[in-house]
């Protein structure tokens, strides 16, 4: 995953100069948390500078015999503060995320609901219909599924996303 961190980073970092705006965005998100590893994002600009995010990601685990996979589905609120206009954007707000995990022992298995603060960076490429970020999205789950589940989860991913 740090290898992943890096080389969009240095993507970002490499072409600063060669960067736009765009509007709607859809490509796949790749996360580090208890709930997600993999998924689908969308991003939208309602306005410039605010955008709306919808993620819908999944995470197979086994330990030992038991087997369990998460499926979670999140919408966040992001604020975008562009950087000299280069296509380069930071952004911040918060959203909620609703999990469900499917397993055959009852103390893995439930629905879960939670809330999140996110930070963020986002680029998309002048001479190309790509679109990158990372986030970090620390999230608080209010609504527990069992008591396996801790109240606090790190998430952060990267995105590559095809713009339009």
């Amino acid at each position: 995953m740090k290898k992943i961190y890096l080389t969009i980073a240095g993507l970002l970092i490499f072409g600063f100069s060669q960067a736009q705006d765009y509007k709607n965005s859809i490509g796949i998100r790749f996360g580090e948390s208890y709930y997600e590893t993999a998924g689908i994002s969308f991003k939208t600009f309602i306005s410039q500078p605010s955008a709306l995010e919808f993620d819908l990601g999944f995470r197979t685990r086994s330990v030992g015999d038991d087997k369990w996979t998460n499926l979670s589905l999140s919408a966040a609120y992001q604020y975008h503060i562009p950087v000299q206009d280069k296509g380069l954007k930071l952004y911040y707000g918060a959203g909620v995320i609703l999990t469900n995990t499917f397993s055959d022992q009852s103390y893995y298995k439930g629905v879960s609901a939670g809330i999140f603060p996110t930070l963020g960076v986002d680029y998309k490429l002048k001479k190309s219909p790509f679109a990158f970020s990372i986030d970090f999205r620390p999230t608080v789950h209010i609504v527990k599924a069992s008591d396996y589940y801790n109240s606090v989860y790190f998430n952060g991913g990267v995105t590559a996303r095809y713009t339009f």
